[in-house]
């Protein structure tokens, strides 16, 4: 019985999105509004790239992390609204099964990455608020490289072994997923063998790689907090929350959407829910990082003064 059930099984080599199920109606509006998320997404987080590299003001560890942080946010935008963007414009939304997986490679990589990014970020802080005599010697350049080296390799490898894994599962039956991008859960569903063994792997490199980065930014931030406190003057009091509350405001965005969505139990409501609160960290938190960091940062402000100065004495030396 069980031989005739594995010969009678349809192999999937295409998946079907089901996106947000907004009605026919609504895909010209989402269309617009997802292009200009998109749009911005990449003029901003490409604007501080190059106002990190242009301006040698901005060339401190606290920028340096900014810059990757931009970097990996333009690649993690890249990754997902394509696809969501030529799906809402053509209606089509099959891809199939290796573009699937190649999209969750990165869609993970990226998810990954920025966990250690944003603890890199915090400890930063950390240092320069709460052991500022310490800060130039620790936190040299071959340290950041360090940090930042450890981040993206990490990122790529623990990926690499989870969709490895999943391709070995092969997927039959429904060919639907209940999302607009290919996320782990999803996938899980839709394959043919018993997963479980799969789910345990998957615990287990998740509480490995991602459990450390997250204790690290959330003491960090613990420490931080009590170091302000105890601060007598309220100007110092905001001059020190000020250097560090950009960076807390996408922590709590990022981690908090994050645990929400892949922490609790999955139920027809919460499926609905989870891709809602997906955009959070998937669409807007990539918006949020430009934003966030040039609307409530005078260097940078200076630094874009600075680079347009420059941009204009060049054009006006030029016959």
């Amino acid at each position: 019985m069980l031989i005739a059930e594995k010969e009678n099984e349809t192999v999937i080599t295409e998946f079907i999105f089901l996106g947000l199920g907004n009605p026919d109606e609504l895909q010209p509006f989402l269309f617009l509004l997802f292009l200009v998320i998109y749009l911005v997404t990449l003029t901003g987080n490409l604007l501080i790239i190059v106002l990190v590299a242009a301006d040698e003001h901005l060339h401190t560890p606290m920028y340096f992390f900014l810059g990757n942080l931009s970097c990996l946010e333009t690649c993690y935008s890249s990754t997902i609204l394509p696809k969501m963007l030529t799906s809402l414009l053509t209606g089509d939304r099959m891809i199939t099964v290796s573009c699937c997986l190649t999209q969750y490679y990165f869609f993970g990589c990226c998810i990954a990455i920025e966990t250690f990014l944003l603890a890199a970020m915090s400890y930063d802080r950390y240092l320069a608020i709460c052991r500022p005599l310490f800060y130039t010697s620790i936190m040299n350049r071959r340290f950041c490289f360090q940090l930042i080296a450890g981040a993206w390799i990490n990122g790529l490898i623990v990926n690499s072994i989870v969709v490895f894994l999943l391709a070995q599962l092969s997927f039959c039956g429904s060919n639907i997923i209940d999302h607009y991008l290919c996320d782990l859960t999803p996938l899980e569903k839709l394959t043919c063998r018993d997963p479980t063994l799969f789910k345990l792997i998957v615990l287990l490199l998740s509480f490995i790689f991602t459990i450390p980065p997250f204790l690290l930014t959330f003491s960090s931030y613990i420490s931080i907090i009590a170091s302000i406190i105890t601060i007598q003057s309220t100007i110092g009091r905001q001059k020190a929350f000020s250097t560090c509350s950009s960076h807390l405001m996408v922590v709590c965005l990022f981690y908090g959407t994050l645990i929400i969505v892949y922490m609790f139990r999955d139920t027809p409501t919460m499926r609905y829910l989870n891709k809602v609160f997906s955009i959070f960290y998937t669409i807007l938190t990539p918006l949020a990082n430009p934003l966030i960091y040039t609307l409530r940062n005078k260097e940078v402000h200076k630094a874009l003064r600075r680079v347009l100065m420059k941009f204009t004495i060049v054009l006006g030396n030029c016959p």
